[in-house]
């Protein structure tokens, strides 16, 4: 059978498309992967779940309360930040750090210390109730590329910027390192901080992929739970 242009060129044109679609499908699975294991975190520890009146978003603390996860129900009424860390500063301090000497995106008030990125101004639309889990899912949807996953981990994460991150298992039930607060030591080392010497938080080589997508590792202040 001759095959002519006009037979040729539709044909392309619908494989284009097609593996298109299949390419944005494989995207897709981190979002819809980190969003279902996003949901056990949220269901496995509910009593430390609570929505935060001052950041307009809601706040998911570690089982012994030094540190939070914070995000954003709607980035037009964000006063700070859109997704942020806050963490008990003691630790820090008496490991060395002058909290004057922090990078102006840490913000360091009544014991604490903050960190965090403002993503948007959207005024965020719900089709149904305004849960946790459904502003974790506007998320996905409207800032795609703080999304991510750790495969030396077998976590997904939320990348808070500046090597600050929020992470999870994939998969409780294969993982002892359910959640974890990840943050970059380099700006703390600069202010004085001995990582070494930060109680509850564990100083160490982590594997990552760089932006060409090889595993390098890197220095980072880990606090992990196992939540099981």
């Amino acid at each position: 059978m001759k095959l002519t242009a006009n037979r040729i060129i539709p044909a392309v044109l619908a494989l284009l498309v097609l593996t298109a679609a299949l390419s944005c499908g494989k995207l897709d699975v981190v979002g819809t992967g980190s969003t279902a294991s996003f949901d056990q975190v949220l269901q496995q520890i509910p009593q430390h779940l609570t929505a935060d009146e001052v950041n307009r978003g809601w706040s998911l603390a570690a089982p012994d309360g030094s540190a939070r996860f914070i995000w954003s129900q709607n980035y037009a009424e964000s006063p700070f930040h859109d997704v942020m860390l806050e963490f008990d500063a003691a630790p820090f301090i008496a490991a060395g750090l002058d909290p004057e000497k922090l990078p102006n995106n840490y913000t360091f008030y009544e014991g604490k210390i903050m960190v965090g990125a403002k993503l948007g101004t959207e005024t965020v639309k719900y089709q149904g109730d305004v849960t946790p889990l459904a502003s974790y899912q506007q998320l996905v949807k409207l800032h795609r590329q703080v999304i991510g996953y750790h495969s030396a981990l077998d976590h997904y994460g939320v990348n808070i910027g500046d090597g600050t991150m929020f992470e999870w298992a994939k998969d409780m039930s294969t993982n002892d390192k359910d959640m974890v607060f990840v943050l970059n030591p380099e700006p703390f080392i600069a202010a004085g901080t001995d990582p070494a010497r930060i109680a509850g938080w564990i100083f160490a080589k982590v594997t990552v992929d760089d932006e060409k997508g090889k595993p390098v590792a890197v220095d980072k202040l880990l606090k992990p739970f196992d939540l099981r």
